[in-house]
């Protein structure tokens, strides 16, 4: 039986499927189905359910006991197999009857764990002010098909300053893919001073080019929407109009800038899809964005001031060298679900007592929805009888959509969700050598600490050097030299990866019990085709930013 918690999942009515239930280890209620985590809207009615998660507690009783928590249907027989089929199921899709083992070289692992690797090294000074960033390093892993997790990095041109942030999409994509399109700028424009919004203003009145706002720092494969960029941009010119008509000639504050950025674009989203678009594309984008849901962990880092803002479950977190040379991990954020006491009491005391025991059930928002804070998700934000209202008005892909149509249970004063962050700042000092940015695919897998040290070592080099650690497990002289022949060999090709966040995505999925990367499992894990990757991991998303420590001190001893 798998008594792990698994990670956020939204519970949906099939109408097709009734399936009994075989394990109790996460009761359903009776009247919904399967609990469904980051599937696109178009297969949001699937007529199955994995238990995902990717502890050892799940993956052995799925494959070593053949046992799961929903009967499969006939359709669905060849995923149900056990253990020692496994291998020739994944790579022989003809299902020989000899198993037959297939791994990946190690140059066809390299050619997927870089495929959306990116780095960029900041100029040393920029113009205006000497950078307390190094530079970052950026790369994603998909389980999903296509992928959930989104990323965006940018340097505020306007402004001293750097923009970076992880988005975790559910229910699809198209909500993390706006959010990460159009985000930044909210924040941006938030912290310009009124003068600077007056210009900006008037450029567009006459017609004359705009200043820029944002450098991008982005992958090739990094989309950008073009069809919604004129809607985009109209909603972003009436926020910095009512900045303008606001302006109280005070300085802006950064925390509140990223507080009231979040609301605001959240805001947008939804009145955007109540308004609806005459470009029958452009007005089921709007829909698609507002009925997904996408979480947000974004750091803003200017001079030795770092800002996270943080609204769900990614996490960020701080890479600190200790006198003596070891590293340790300083969480900048929170998780906003049923494990944080705080953020549950939030929920509560904002609905009448008389809903306190539906609220929260089974670790999920209203029973459904793990994280208690995300943009979009208006099925959680609007009243019924608005939701009853744009699903019907609405193209005919949403009004035959079971998801929209949808109302959760014990739903009588919403909204339930907000995208408000919870904002955490920071003063660097010259031991804060490193930043991770991380959606929850990466936090499932790896302890903080562990996180920090892999880090630590890659970017100082001494990732070699350190004794073999093998835990409270018991070795024979085979092993320990077959793990002194690894390192070896790991030496003699100096460092397999270029970039700090491949090297962590390396470790996150081909971690042995050892805490060394296992070829062999990172092997098997690549190969899982689509259908089956999401039953062990979810999609991996990780920006690590390297600060400059002279820098930072000479900030501190107020040479800057």
């Amino acid at each position: 039986m798998c008594v792990c918690p698994g990670p956020r999942r939204i519970a949906i009515p099939v109408r097709s499927s009734r399936l009994p239930l075989l394990s109790d280890a996460m009761p359903a209620p009776t009247h919904l189905f399967p609990l469904i985590r980051n599937c696109e809207i178009s297969r949001i009615c699937s007529t199955m359910c994995y238990c995902h998660h990717k502890h050892l507690c799940c993956l052995s009783s799925h494959f070593a006991h053949g046992h799961f928590r929903y009967a499969p249907q006939k359709k669905f027989a060849a995923l149900y197999r056990p253990k020692e089929n496994f291998y020739q199921f994944i790579h022989a899709r003809d299902y020989a009857s000899t198993p037959q083992r297939f791994y990946l070289t190690p140059p066809q692992v390299n050619s997927i764990l870089k495929a959306n690797e990116y780095s960029f090294k900041v100029p040393e000074f920029d113009g205006k002010n000497v950078s307390s960033v190094l530079g970052f390093d950026s790369n994603q892993l998909p389980a999903n098909a296509p992928i959930e997790d989104r990323r965006s990095a940018a340097t505020c041109l306007q402004t001293r300053g750097m923009l970076l942030g992880v988005f975790d999409g559910h229910a699809g994509c198209a909500c993390a893919q706006a959010v990460s399109e159009r985000l930044f700028y909210y924040i941006a424009v938030s912290l310009l001073p009124h003068e600077t919004l007056l210009e900006i203003e008037n450029a567009v009145e006459s017609g004359r080019a705009l200043l820029p706002i944002l450098q991008w720092h982005k992958h090739p494969n990094d989309y950008f929407s073009k069809e919604a960029s004129k809607l985009y941009f109209n909603s972003l010119r009436t926020y910095w109009q009512e900045l303008i008509d606001l302006n109280s000639g005070e300085t802006t504050d950064v925390k509140e800038a990223l507080i009231n950025a979040f609301k605001r674009l959240d805001n947008d989203i939804s009145l955007e899809a109540q308004v609806g678009d005459p470009n029958s594309f452009l007005n089921y984008l709007v829909l698609r964005v507002a009925f997904s849901g996408a979480t947000a962990c974004v750091a803003h880092v200017d001079g030795v001031d770092l800002h996270v803002a943080n609204t769900g479950d990614s996490r960020a977190m701080l890479g600190v060298q200790e006198e003596d040379g070891s590293w340790s991990a300083v969480n900048l954020s929170y998780d906003h679900n049923a494990q944080n006491e705080r953020e549950v009491e939030r929920v509560k005391t904002e609905h009448p007592k008389s809903e306190e025991k539906s609220l929260v059930k089974q670790d999920r928002l209203l029973g459904l929805l793990m994280p208690f804070r995300a943009f979009g998700d208006v099925k959680f934000k609007w009243s019924i009888e608005l939701q009853k209202r744009v699903v019907e008005s609405g193209p005919d892909q949403l009004n035959d959509n079971e998801y929209t149509k949808f109302i959760p249970p014990n739903y009588h004063t919403p909204p339930y969700l907000t995208a408000e962050p919870e904002v955490i700042h920071h003063k660097l000092r010259p031991q804060d050598k490193f930043l991770v940015l991380a959606t929850d695919g990466l936090w499932e897998t790896m302890h903080r600490q562990d996180v920090a040290r892999i880090v630590g070592e890659y970017l100082t080099g001494v990732h070699h050097q350190q004794p073999i650690a093998v835990g409270g497990y018991k070795v024979t002289l085979g092993q320990m030299h077959g793990l002194l022949t690894e390192r070896r060999a790991k030496i003699s090709s100096v460092f397999e990866d270029q970039n700090a966040a491949t090297h962590l995505i390396r470790h996150a999925v081909g971690n042995n019990e050892f805490g060394a990367v296992d070829h062999e499992r990172l092997s098997k894990m690549l190969s899982l085709p689509e259908e089956l990757a999401r039953m062990y991991r979810d999609d991996i998303t990780i920006i690590v930013v390297q600060f400059n420590s002279h820098v930072i001190g000479a900030y501190q001893n107020g040479e800057l």
